[in-house]
């Protein structure tokens, strides 16, 4: 895949994706890529993820990523690294403590990944990321924003300039509106917005706020002119 083999070279070397490169760098590892269409090279790299997805994940509930986290502790503690191995035929846990002095000491800062995406700004000034929207100032001009996703940060960009930092949303279908990002109507000299005019739903068609007291004189006259003489 892309996200961590670009292709081979002229002399055969693999080429791999600068971003893995840079994780491999600060965790201390190097890649090695399998042979194309060659699956049992890579079965028992694979193997435990399918073990956690159809051991833990599936019929789980979680209420956000804190409590996934919490569940998954619980469930490595007491499930997974409590079992005998069919492989080894020793308990997980017990096997890693034996090769835990072995083992190089884990980076001091975690590595701080980005995914870079380009993103359209909707009529409403908001750009999806991840099955949620986000919000752009009001005087943004570019329709094609590029979008940086952290692990906590949503960080989005109009041309090379920072323009909103929104903190990442959990789930889908949510929405994050940064305050001043939309334009405050307009008052009138007397300190109220009644006279102000508002648009409605449909593009060019204006109405003039008034207040309830004016319909129900309206009203009252209707009904005197509508009696019978």
């Amino acid at each position: 895949m892309k996200s961590a083999v670009l292709g081979e070279g002229e002399d055969q070397h693999i080429v791999y994706n600068a971003s893995l490169l840079a994780l491999a760098g600060h965790y201390g590892f190097a890649p090695r890529a399998c042979k194309p269409y060659r699956a049992k090279t890579k079965g028992k790299v694979e193997r435990p993820f399918r073990y956690i997805r159809q051991d833990f994940f599936l019929g789980g509930h979680f209420a956000n990523l804190e409590d996934l986290n919490r569940q998954l502790e619980r469930w490595l503690s007491d499930v997974a690294n409590a079992r005998v191995h069919a492989t080894t035929d020793r308990v997980v846990l017990e096997h890693f403590n034996d090769e835990r002095a072995s083992l190089a000491p884990l980076p001091v800062g975690a590595f701080n990944a980005t995914l870079k995406l380009q993103r359209r700004v909707s009529h409403e000034g908001m750009v999806s990321v991840g099955g949620n929207l986000y919000s752009v100032p009001d005087g943004t001009r570019s329709r094609a924003l590029e979008v940086h996703t952290l692990a906590r940060e949503i960080h989005i960009f109009e041309d090379t300039t920072l323009i909103a930092v929104h903190p990442a949303l959990q789930g889908r279908r949510q929405r994050s509106v940064l305050p001043g990002h939309r334009k405050l109507p307009r008052l009138s000299q007397s300190g109220s917005n009644e006279d102000a005019q508002t648009r409605l739903t449909r593009t060019g068609h204006n109405v003039t706020r008034r207040a309830l007291s004016f319909y129900e004189a309206v009203g009252q006259r209707l009904a005197r002119s509508a009696r019978p003489t």
